[in-house]
Parts: C-alpha cells; sequence; structure tokens
C-alpha cells in the first residue's frame, strides 16, 4: 500500500533563529544543525551548539524517534534519533519528521527516505540551481510503500544486517590487503 508521507507523519520546517546562535556551553537547549549528522547518516549528540532558550515551547523539542532531513545541499537525506538526546531543537532549513509510530516503524521511514530509489525521486522535485532544496511540501507528497508494521521491522532487521555485513567485509579486506603486503615485504627482504 502507497501513502503520502504527510499522512502517517508530522512534517514540519526546523527551528528558525533570528539572528546567529550564541552559544553558551551551560545552555538549556541542545541545537542540531546539518553538520551534526555525518554521511553514514548518524547524529553525533557530542558535538551540539549549547544556548540559552527559556521561552521555547515543548513542541519545537525533538524526541526520539524523530526523523531529520536535510533539505538543502548535495545530500537530501534522514537521520534517526536516538535515545539520550534531552532536551534539543532542530535549526532551519533542516525539518523534522515526526513518524506516526502506530503506522509507520521510524527507523522504516529512514531506510525507505534514504533508499536511492527515493532519492532519486526527491532529486528530480529539488529547486534551486546552485544550492538544491527539497521543500516541505515535496517532504508531504512524498508517496511512501507502507507494508505491515512486522514487515517494516523485518525490512530494517536485514537492511542493518547488510549493513554490518559490508563493514564486515570492508574491514576483512583491509586485513587482508595488510596480510598480503606484510608477506610479500618478508619476500623482498629476505636474504
Amino acid at each position: 500500500m502507497n501513502v503520502l508521507l504527510g499522512d502517517i507523519a508530522e512534517v514540519r520546517m526546523g527551528y528558525s533563529f533570528r539572528s546567529r546562535l550564541e552559544t553558551d556551553a551551560e545552555g538549556d537547549v541542545a541545537v542540531i544543525q546539518m553538520k551534526d549528522i555525518d554521511d553514514a547518516n548518524l547524529l553525533h549528540l557530542e558535538g551540539l551548539a549549547r544556548i540559552q532558550m527559556p521561552d521555547l515551547k515543548d513542541r519545537h523539542l525533538v524526541q526520539e524517534g524523530d526523523l531529520l532531513f536535510r533539505s538543502r545541499g548535495v545530500t537530501n537525506s534522514a537521520a534517526l534519533v536516538g535515545p539520550g538526546i534531552g532536551r534539543a531543537v532542530l535549526a532551519a532549513p533542516m525539518i523534522l519528521i515526526r513518524p506516526r509510530t502506530e503506522i509507520v516503524e521510524p527507523a522504516y521511514l529512514q531506510w525507505f527516505i534514504n533508499h536511492p530509489a527515493t532519492q532519486a525521486a526527491l532529486a528530480g522535485q529539488a529547486t534551486g540551481t546552485a544550492v538544491k532544496m527539497i521543500g516541505k511540501g515535496v517532504l508531504d507528497g512524498l508517496e511512501v510503500a507502507l507494508p505491515p508494521l512486522e514487515r517494516q521491522r523485518l525490512i530494517v532487521e536485514i537492511a542493518q544486517l547488510a549493513t554490518q555485513e559490508a563493514a564486515l567485509l570492508e574491514e576483512l579486506r583491509g586485513r587482508r590487503k595488510a596480510l598480503i603486503e606484510g608477506i610479500l615485504l618478508r619476500q623482498a627482504t629476505k636474504a
């Protein structure tokens, strides 16, 4: 079954700061920016800027299970917020996607958005010349293949196993290369 993203998740722009961020190491709120998400779509909490925001409404706070979508630049992918986020706000131009968990698994939705076919579809709808951008409206209208929750969980599990396998194969390739280089060096320096 295909559904629109806007029907299975709340999609909204990140918090728009009126001026440059005035960081404060003792700040009560962490600010998530595009630079805090790596190429593997992992959010790094340890480097988040902190600020004082006494008037921040709870609806602006990021929650575990939210997706953080990079709406500008070369990569328009989503990162999944894990446990331990604390009080944090997502800065614009990023877009917050809050899945309705009774319908869709957040990890499945992240997998679907980051899938090459979805990325190609999004790229085809990007606007701008120098810097490509995916707007909220494009995300709201994104067609999502939505199998039953149990199948979503299975897809996520298999995708995670495939990622682990790829990492192990890469590590094995590196170790094999080092072993062969060591053997060849010993042969080259043998008397």
